[in-house]
């Protein structure tokens, strides 16, 4: 919609200068309050931004935002700002001709028919949108551009980036603007002698020759173009390849991802030039100043040779990133005092090393303007370093200048107003048309004249001395410093996109994530373009989001769609079934995922005891969400993580298995507690039990000093033992205690067993005389031994206790003074007319 806005004004714009004049004062007439058109932008993009932010800053849905929402204030400023924007969205709807009001009034079904009607008016907007932008870039066969109703058709269609602004617009108002992009373009990758290595290894230096050289280059590095003559690591990839042979040949290789400059540029001291007051020298007019382009070797030497009588120079490249995996470096634009060189990078990618012998001569400073990624994409493609540089970007930030643009540096040093329509332009295109010919040459030919200007303003800002200039050339130095790092892919590496995304996934949908992604960087390096062209990463996540169940619903997230999408959307549909078949778990776990894969413990404190239920989860299974998951990177679910033991619960909760005399079978780690954790556990531990405090425990100790605790002089050793000498003085006297009265009873036993003995034994001899009588001695036999072990059992263990005493004297009963007639007649039972032990005894 801002970019459909923006054709819309900029048409506006040329017809009214057209039909007005020269003056500008259509523009004034659109744009009531505003300049012209610039300003008008520049304040709608202010006033977005600002937007963006204050709506990031809103409280979020849940716990924060009803508590604000309990506020009268906040409540009716929250519906007065809805009212303001749902006015606002209906005149945008009218504007565009659609539909602005609801026609179902009802509480239920009203609100999803304005959503629908929201939906259905974004994607009119983005229609006209896409078909203003389709006539800018001369994809539709008509001239005439579609307009809304009452606008005058133009001659000239400008995008918002692509056109000329200020007083160029007004000068060249019949001029007709190309958009530059190479659609059909053939790709330069194919005419590359050196094959572009998108490997999944880190990236191997260029460089095989060291001119300049305070330290001699490695061996590694001179010795590199023996690779060609190991045929046997011709089919890997360059790193791994000299990884194989380190190996082989037991070489130890220490620089050899190391900056090969490191040491020259450490040791590189300011040159004097830099302290001294600098005499601006004036630019020659862009007209009457030779221009060349290089695209032989021969004139690149020559080039070489001229910079080497120089004592500086100024440096630019045009890089291309969109249909390269790595990007690609297009053009480098080289100027001095009275030349501007462009040199074609693509023609001449591998003797671009010849430049190493001017780029690295401390004597020479080398001019950049936002250097940090010149100086990776000059090794990355070319295997060329920088010493002695100075950035002018970092100028103006020493300067502390209000921008620090090269547009704005030129405006303000040499009243130059850069045209930047070509800023994005697709610069693989050969030949180079003559526009992006001298926007090219533009961006290097002041630059000399700036960086003198520059350098005056901060002498004078520092009254005269050069530290202001030794900080922004210090800081120049640093970038030099900076090494190219190839892009390496991990089972990680997508936690890094996802953690930018404001929603949060479930494990079906970040598993979809992190397939997806896989899936994305594996074939933008195999087809060697860029992850935005494979698969855009709006488009990554909204098909996580939704996971559609047809091949079909993966196009229709895409809009437009790839056409590597359209070609591998089976592939993609099998990667989505595979993640909807993961388990569906609750969002908490994936958002602690999210936070750097360490979540943090928040255990549940019950304040009531253990018998207070009010912290008892309300699901009979384990809560996930208040305990730590431990994630392996990239990995979901993973069958060969061992298996942890759960903490145990903080709140009562009735355990489904005895194991109260059940041994411990397991060997727990012990783990060593800092002081702080000590005294927590007794807290928590005082917590779960109440009376726990009140019992003798080793478990509930004070935390105290070991030498203090084993000290058995000390006082800290008599209270912790207190419970131990008292236990042990009882169960002493508990002891005495029990030795007296067995001792007791033995005595009683043994008076006892005599009385007993004295008269079972006379009784038994009148019995065994009578049975004798009678005949009966098979009964004798068995009862008699029965009788007397019946009797003799308590004794004899009594016996065995108490020691030997002096036996009491038998005296034989007297069977004369018995009545023997009771025995007659009776041979199987034995009946005494008296009992063996009488009651008084």
């Amino acid at each position: 919609m801002a970019a459909c806005g923006r054709i819309e004004m900029d048409t506006e714009e040329n017809s009214g200068s057209q039909s007005v004049g020269a003056a500008g004062s259509g523009d004034a007439a659109m744009f009531s309050g505003f300049k012209d058109m610039d300003a008008f932008v520049k304040h709608g993009l202010g006033a977005v931004v600002a937007v963006t932010k204050a709506a990031a800053g809103l409280p979020q849905a849940g716990d924060e935002y009803d508590f604000y929402r309990s506020f009268p204030a906040f409540q009716s400023f929250c519906e007065a700002q809805g009212d303001r924007l749902l006015q606002c969205m209906s005149l945008l709807m009218r504007y565009h001709g659609c539909r602005a009001h609801s026609r179902d009034r009802n509480s239920l079904t009203g609100l999803e028919e304005s959503f629908d009607l929201v939906v259905d008016s974004n994607d009119v907007i983005l229609e006209r949108a896409g078909i203003l932008l389709d006539e800018a870039s001369g994809v539709s066969r008509t001239q005439q551009p579609i307009m809304p109703v009452g606008f005058q058709p133009p001659k000239t269609v400008v995008s918002s980036w692509n056109r000329r602004g200020g007083d160029l617009a007004q000068r060249n108002t019949l001029e007709t603007i190309r958009l530059l992009q190479a659609k059909n373009i053939q790709r330069p990758q194919l005419k590359f002698k050196e094959k572009v290595d998108n490997s999944n290894t880190p990236f191997v230096l260029k460089i095989f020759i060291k001119p300049n050289a305070i330290k001699p280059l490695s061996s590694y590095f001179t010795n590199k173009r023996l690779r060609k003559e190991r045929p046997e690591d011709l089919d890997i990839p360059a790193a791994l390849a000299d990884f194989v042979h380190q190996q082989r040949t037991q070489e130890h290789m220490d620089d050899m991802f190391a900056h090969p400059y490191q040491y020259e540029l450490d040791h590189l001291l300011m040159p004097e030039s830099l302290m001294s007051k600098p005499e601006p020298q004036m630019y020659r007019p862009i007209d009457e100043t030779p221009c060349k382009f290089i695209d032989s070797l021969e004139e690149l030497v020559m080039l070489n040779e001229k910079l080497a009588k120089t004592t500086e120079f100024a440096v630019d490249l045009e890089h291309h990133s969109y249909r390269s995996f790595l990007g690609i470096t297009c053009l480098m634009q080289i100027s001095t005092r009275d030349e501007d060189f462009i040199i074609d990078t693509l023609e001449l990618r591998s003797e671009m090393y010849i430049l190493n012998e001017t780029f690295t001569d401390p004597a020479i400073t080398k001019v950049f303007h936002g250097a940090d990624s010149d100086i990776e994409w000059l090794q990355k493609d070319f295997g060329l370093y920088v010493v002695n540089l100075f950035d002018t970007h970092q100028a103006a930030r020493t300067l502390n200048l209000g921008r620090h643009s090269l547009d704005h540096l030129l405006r303000l040093y040499c009243s130059v107003d850069m045209d930047k329509r070509y800023q994005l332009a697709d610069w693989r295109i050969r030949p180079l048309p003559q526009e992006m010919f001298e926007y090219a040459r533009a961006d290097t030919h002041y630059l000399l004249y700036t960086y003198d200007r520059i350098r005056l303003d901060l002498l004078e800002a520092a009254n005269g001395q050069p530290t202001l200039i030794q900080v922004a050339w210090q800081k120049s130095k640093t970038i030099s410093l900076k090494v190219y790092m190839k892009p390496i892919y991990t089972e990680h590496s997508y936690l890094e996109l996802y953690r930018k995304q404001k929603t949060t996934f479930n494990t079906q949908q970040l598993t979809a994530f992190r397939l997806l992604y896989g899936w994305r960087d594996k074939l933008a390096r195999e087809q060697d373009e860029s992850t935005g062209y494979v698969l855009p990463n709006h488009m990554l996540t909204k098909i996580s989001e939704n996971l559609p169940k047809e091949p079909q619903g993966i196009i229709a997230c895409c809009n437009p769609v790839p056409p590597l999408v359209r070609q591998q959307v089976n592939e993609l549909h099998l990667l989505i079934q595979q993640a909807r078949d993961m388990p569906l778990l609750k969002a908490e776990i994936v958002a602690e995922k999210k936070k750097g894969l360490t979540p943090s413990k928040q255990p549940r404190v019950p304040l009531f005891g253990p018998h207070d239920i009010s912290h008892v989860p309300e699901s009979p299974l384990f809560d996930f969400s208040s305990s730590p998951v431990e994630a392996k990177h990239g990995v979901l679910f993973s069958e060969e993580e061992p298996a942890e033991e759960m903490e145990p619960w903080t709140c009562l909760v009735a355990s489904a298995k005895i194991t109260l005399f059940e041994e411990d079978t397991k060997q727990k780690k012990v783990v060593p507690l800092t002081v702080a954790q000590q005294k927590a556990c007794s807290i928590m531990e005082s917590f779960e039990n109440p009376f726990r405090m009140y019992l003798p425990s080793k478990d509930n100790n004070i935390h105290i000093s070991k030498t203090a605790k084993y000290d058995p002089s000390s006082k800290v050793y008599e209270i912790s033992n207190r419970w131990k000498l008292q236990s042990i003085e009882q169960q002493k006297k508990e002891a005495e205690a029990q030795q007296e009265a067995r001792a007791r009873a033995r005595e009683a036993a043994k008076r006892a067993s005599g009385t007993l003995c004295t008269r079972f034994c006379s009784s038994s001899s009148s019995w065994l005389e009578a049975t004798k009588r009678e005949g009966d001695s098979s009964h004798l036999e068995q009862s008699a031994p029965k009788a007397k072990k019946k009797q003799l059992n308590p004794t004899e263990k009594a016996s065995k206790k108490a020691p030997p005493e002096a036996s009491v004297p038998f005296k034989p009963f007297d069977y004369s003074e018995a009545p023997l007639k009771v025995f007659s007649g009776t041979t199987a039972v034995c009946q005494l007319p008296f009992p063996l032990i009488s009651p008084a005894e």
